[in-house]
């Protein structure tokens, strides 16, 4: 037996191979246990944290990264204790098999672990998000999706860099002193990129509005449903989604119609020219005394124009918000309100009995 342990193969014992297998079939069966127990001391510390957080969420997002990891990582060290074989040694360019090999598995255990990280940043975000969702306030919301998908190019970048570094075997401090002199050359070509990021900073502070507002600018009008890092997506009254730079978010003069406290509706009657003034008189009253008793918070009824075809007789009101069918119906109500006060008097209106004329 010890014989047989002892064979080389491929420059190594067949008894290391052994080793190594066992290793990996432990750690295979043993994969699910081990990342439980892990993934468990980090929901403990989360709770020790203060953090109300859901168990059965938290182990379906993080419990499969941090299992191909944990068994990435120990195949990636019992791996490492092998002599690499001659049989496949070559060269590509400068580079030997060796390093290739070594510097992709490297690159792979590199990914594992941020892309571990990305998850768990996720799922904080889903937390926060539950508990932000609890309030009428939608800031939170935003400032939670802008940090996490802040955080996660944070953590690209960095994931970037560890390859730079432990694969390719290159200084980082040259890179980055490199990448300071392009800096201001990058800085110029991706200007308003820069400008669009900044602009998005003042919306989530200063917020002219948040997601679910109903807005107007650059004559577009429609609900917020995203506030990204460069642009804010609108749902328009179309039905349509527009993506509008946050520059222009910021510089163009934004009417945010959800924060009225109050609906204005104005209708304009133009009466015949035969209306006396007792006439005018009556229906203005009348027009008056019915909005009153609809309850309409404000309302003003006067004759604004005396013109040559019609007497113009402007009628407006204010009314608590509401939603646009419950505003509609308010509006049919008031103008067939109105056409029976004129009916019940007998005034007919300008151009009623005007002919159409078209030359042949």
């Amino acid at each position: 037996m010890q014989d047989f342990t002892n064979r080389i193969v491929l420059n190594n014992p067949l008894g290391d191979y052994l080793v190594v297998a066992l290793l990996l079939l432990v750690i295979f069966i043993l994969k699910k246990r081990a990342s439980k127990n892990i993934t468990r001391l980090i929901f403990f510390l989360f709770r020790k944290l203060g953090r109300k957080i859901n168990e059965t969420e938290f182990f379906e997002l993080i419990l499969a990264p941090l299992e191909n990891f944990i068994v990435f990582l120990t195949g990636y060290l019992a791996f490492s204790e092998l002599v690499f074989p001659k049989a496949f040694r070559f060269q590509v360019l400068k580079s030997t098999s060796r390093d290739l090999i070594s510097g992709l598995a490297t690159g792979v255990l590199i990914y594992l672990f941020f892309y571990t990280i990305i998850k768990v940043i996720d799922y904080m975000a889903i937390v926060l998000e539950k508990k932000a969702n609890q309030t009428k306030d939608y800031t939170d919301n935003q400032l939670i999706i802008f940090f996490r998908e802040f955080l996660k190019a944070l953590v690209i970048i960095v994931c970037i860099l560890v390859i730079i570094r432990f694969v390719f075997n290159q200084d980082i401090t040259e890179i980055l002193a490199g990448l300071s002199l392009a800096g201001a050359a990058i800085a110029l070509a991706a200007k308003e990129s820069l400008e669009n990021l900044i602009a998005s900073f003042i919306i989530f502070f200063d917020k002219p509005f948040t997601v679910g507002d109903f807005l107007k600018v650059n004559q577009v009008t429609g609900t917020v449903e995203k506030i990204g890092l460069r642009s804010t997506r609108i749902r328009t009254i179309e039905k349509t989604y527009v993506s509008i730079p946050n520059k222009q978010m910021v510089d163009s003069i934004v009417d945010n119609i959800s924060l009225r406290n109050k609906q204005r509706g104005e209708i304009l009657v133009q009466l015949e020219l035969k209306t006396t003034t007792a006439e005018m008189k009556n229906i203005i009253k009348a027009i008056s005394d019915a909005l009153a008793e609809l309850k309409i918070d404000e309302h003003t009824v006067f004759l604004s124009e005396i013109r040559s075809s019609a007497y113009l007789v402007t009628i407006e009101y204010f009314v608590r918000v509401m939603t646009i069918n419950e505003f509609n119906e308010l509006k049919q109500k008031i103008n067939i309100m109105i056409l029976e006060e004129l009916e019940n008097r007998g005034i007919g209106m300008a151009g009623k009995n005007n002919n159409l004329f078209i030359p042949i």
